[in-house]
């Protein structure tokens, strides 16, 4: 081989490594799954359950799920203290588990969308759930009697506990399955 064909492969090696390493870095693709990761949490799975959806930590970052825990005697105006211990084994799970420590494509994508300096404790003040929901109408969430708010993710995302909000999956409730 001479040395000029040698130079050129090389270089195009080094060409194509580094647009696959940005590529995965910006999250265009990723080696897990494309969701979210699913709760798999018992303590979690009951604890916040009994108040509204038990969301996956993957939809926000570790710094607010830190803030949403150490203020859960304020927990959107409701109460939802627990023991010192409960409180600890489940904001380590949520930290864990976070937007930003999670390889999962949707978890990457929320998490790039936060500034910094930004620490969001409604997973609906993500701008990028702000932006694939921005073309919903009132009449399919705040005037739906069935979903009522962005908040309430289960009632439109029928895949939603094994971590999967594809847009294939949806289905507004009085309305059917959501067309772009």
């Amino acid at each position: 081989m001479s040395k000029k064909l040698l130079s050129q492969t090389l270089l195009i090696t080094l060409i194509v490594a580094t647009s696959i390493s940005s590529a995965y870095a910006d999250g265009w693709f990723s080696f897990s799954s494309r969701g979210v990761a699913p709760v798999n949490n018992k303590l979690y799975t009951a604890e916040c359950s009994a108040c509204h959806y038990a969301y996956q930590p993957g939809l926000l970052p570790a710094r607010s799920w830190k803030k949403l825990f150490n203020n859960l005697e304020n927990h959107f105006g409701e109460d939802a203290s627990l023991s010192q211990e409960e409180t600890s084994q489940l904001m380590q799970y949520a930290m864990k588990n976070a937007a930003d420590r999670s390889d999962y494509k949707r978890s990457v994508k929320i998490n790039r969308s936060i500034s910094a300096s930004d620490t969001p404790i409604r997973i609906t003040d993500t701008p990028y759930i702000k932006r694939k929901h921005h073309e919903l109408s009132k009449r399919y969430v705040e005037n739906n009697p069935k979903v009522q708010s962005l908040g309430r993710c289960d009632a439109c995302h029928t895949k939603i506990d094994s971590g999967s909000f594809s847009e294939h999956e949806i289905k507004i409730p009085g309305v059917g399955r959501w067309e772009d």
